[in-house]
């Protein structure tokens, strides 16, 4: 989806049918690409000031977009627009991943992959973040790891279910699951089975003072 890999004629051939990729589309990892070269660079990357002026953009509109990001003072702070570092050091984890959202919103695409992006962020940040991608009209593609199993939605923050409306759960073995997501009754069954698991818990120590009970009476 990336574009990172090519998909293979012999793929569709074997499987059927064929393979689409929409234009429109951006990637963002959990560890963000940061170019060499200014500030403002990282911002508009894969950009450059010509391509930022034939946008019909300024160094307003990313300040704009450094403050939906919650980075006002991102720019005073490194020296202005022009000022060039080696961005992967000078910035924390925490900033690269919002320069990384500042991205998007500054692309803002038809559709977004969203690897893992926000997992430095604190979860009102995150939810911020994923509310301003939707009234930019983003579609929203969140990826949730589980190594060595299959993916769960206990890898994706119950925060951002809401922001998803269908889910791709794949099992392992090279089958997968694709269904409608109604994130208000899936957090209804997760607490549900919270509840649940905080009751087999005690379970242990209800037994044990059972006993106890029973040798103090006898």
């Amino acid at each position: 989806m990336a574009g990172l890999w090519y998909v293979y004629h012999e793929i569709s051939l074997r499987l059927g049918g064929s393979v689409k990729k929409p234009r429109e589309i951006f990637y963002i990892p959990q560890r963000p690409y940061l170019s060499l070269g200014t500030l403002r660079d990282q911002i508009i990357y894969p950009h450059n000031r010509a391509d930022m002026a034939a946008k019909g953009a300024t160094d307003d509109t990313l300040q704009e977009i450094l403050e939906e990001v919650g980075l006002p003072t991102l720019v005073e702070r490194e020296g202005g627009w022009d000022a060039e570092r080696e961005w992967r050091d000078a910035l924390s984890g925490g900033d690269k991943q919002r320069i990384a959202m500042a991205r998007l919103f500054y692309h803002s695409p038809k559709y977004a992959i969203l690897d893992e992006c926000t997992s430095a962020l604190s979860l009102d940040v995150e939810q911020k973040l994923y509310s301003h991608a939707k009234e930019l009209g983003i579609t929203l593609l969140t990826v949730s790891h589980r190594y060595l199993c299959s993916i769960s939605l206990a890898y994706i923050r119950t925060s951002l279910w809401q922001f998803h409306d269908f889910l791709l759960q794949f099992d392992g073995q090279g089958g997968y699951i694709f269904t409608k997501f109604n994130a208000e009754e899936r957090l209804k069954l997760e607490e549900e089975k919270q509840a649940l698991d905080i009751q087999l818990r005690r379970i242990p120590e209800i037994e044990a003072r059972l006993k106890a009970l029973k040798e103090s009476i006898a």
